[in-house]
C-alpha cells in the first residue's frame, strides 16, 4: 500500500462525554474545532502548535496526533514517512472536552488522507483504532461521527450509533482555569457500585437516549425540559469525583438549582449545560472565573479538508 497524497489536512471537533448518566458510552460533538495539516517528508518529524497546548504538548514523534497517525499507517501496512505537522488548536486540554480523543481521531484521519483510498481506514476503522488507543469510545465516537452518539465496546468489537438531537439541545460549556487529567478523575471512582445505583443510571440513560433521539413523545402534563432534568441525573461518577473538582461540582449544583440540565463534561472539570443559559447566569459565572462558551452540536465528525478524500470521512448510519 502506498501514500497517494503528501500534503493533507483535517479538522476535528471537540466532544463532551457521559452527558450525566451515560458513563463511558454517551457523547456529543461540539462546534469547536482543531485543524491539523501534515506534509509527508523524507526528513525528521517536526510539529508546530498554535493555540491550546502550545509550548506544552510534544513536538516530536511522541505527539499524540503523530503517534496515532503512525499506528494507523502500521495497522493497514502503509509505509512510514517523515512528518511535518502544523496544529491550530482550539479545544482546551485536560478540561473534559475530548482533546485527547480528538487528537487520536485526527491522527487516524490524517493517515487515511495520506493513503487516499476511500475503503482504507473508514469511519468504523477510525472508531476501533481510536478506542484501542484511548481505552473507551465515549469521546472517540462523536469525534468520528458527529452528533450525539451511543457507543459500546466488547473485547475487540466496538460499535456506535449516531443521533441528531432536537433543537432544544443547545450546549453551553463553563470552562475553568485549572486542568484535571482523566487518569486522576478515574482514580476517584470505586471498583463496584450498588445494584440500585446501576438501575438508577440505566433508567436515566435510556430516558436521555430517547430525548436526544428527537423521536420521544412527551407525555401530557410534562415537558421536554422536565424530562431532561430527570434524564441528566447520575449516581455512577459525578459525586465520587466531587473532591477532585469541588468548584465544578458546586457549579453543577448551582445551575441545576436554577433549572438548567447541567452535568460534568466528561471527566471534568468543564461543566456542560444542555440548554441555553441567561445573560445573568453567564455574567455571574464569568465573575467567578469561568469562561462561558455557548456552542452548537456539530452534526459532523472529523473531516478531511485537504487531499483527494476531502469531505466527511463517514457517518454511523
Amino acid at each position: 500500500m502506498r501514500l497517494r497524497d503528501d500534503f493533507v489536512a483535517v479538522k476535528v471537533p471537540a466532544t463532551t462525554a457521559n452527558l450525566g448518566p451515560g458513563f463511558d458510552c454517551m457523547g456529543m460533538a461540539l462546534d469547536l474545532w482543531d485543524e491539523i495539516a501534515v506534509h509527508a517528508t523524507a526528513g525528521p518529524t517536526s510539529v508546530v502548535v498554535e493555540g491550546e497546548g502550545a509550548g506544552t504538548v510534544a513536538v516530536d514523534d511522541t505527539n499524540l496526533v503523530v503517534s496515532s497517525l503512525r499506528l494507523a499507517l502500521d495497522h493497514v501496512g502503509a509505509p512510514q514517512v517523515g512528518i511535518r505537522m502544523r496544529c491550530r488548536n482550539r479545544i482546551p486540554h485536560s478540561r473534559g472536552l475530548g482533546s485527547s480523543a480528538s487528537a487520536i481521531v485526527a491522527g487516524v484521519a490524517l493517515a487515511r488522507a495520506l493513503i487516499g483510498e476511500d475503503e482504507v481506514l473508514c469511519a468504523q476503522d477510525q472508531l476501533e483504532i481510536g478506542t484501542h488507543i484511548e481505552g473507551h469510545p465515549d469521546n472517540v465516537a462523536p469525534a468520528v461521527f458527529g452528533g450525539v452518539t451511543i457507543a459500546w465496546a466488547d473485547n475487540e468489537r466496538v460499535g456506535a450509533i449516531q443521533m441528531t438531537p432536537p433543537a432544544g439541545i443547545q450546549p453551553v460549556v463553563f470552562i475553568p482555569g485549572f486542568e484535571l487529567s482523566t487518569t486522576s478523575a478515574r482514580a476517584a471512582l470505586p471498583q463496584s457500585v450498588s445494584h440500585s445505583d446501576a438501575r438508577f443510571n440505566v433508567a436515566r440513560s435510556a430516558l436521555l437516549s430517547g430525548l436526544l433521539s428527537g423521536a420521544a413523545e412527551i407525555p401530557e402534563g410534562s415537558s421536554f425540559h422536565d424530562l431532561l432534568m430527570d434524564a441528566t441525573k447520575d449516581r455512577l461518577h459525578q459525586e465520587y469525583r466531587r473532591s477532585s473538582m469541588e468548584s465544578s461540582a458546586a457549579l453543577v449544583d448551582w445551575l441545576r438549582s436554577a433549572g438548567l440540565a447541567a452535568v460534568i463534561s466528561g471527566a471534568g472539570p468543564t461543566v456542560l449545560s444542555l440548554e441555553p443559559v441567561s445573560a445573568t447566569i453567564i455574567r455571574q459565572a464569568e465573575g467567578a472565573g469561568w469562561r462561558v462558551v455557548p456552542l452548537k452540536v456539530s452534526g459532523a465528525g472529523v473531516r478531511i479538508t485537504r487531499g483527494r478524500l476531502a469531505g466527511p470521512t463517514g457517518t454511523a448510519d
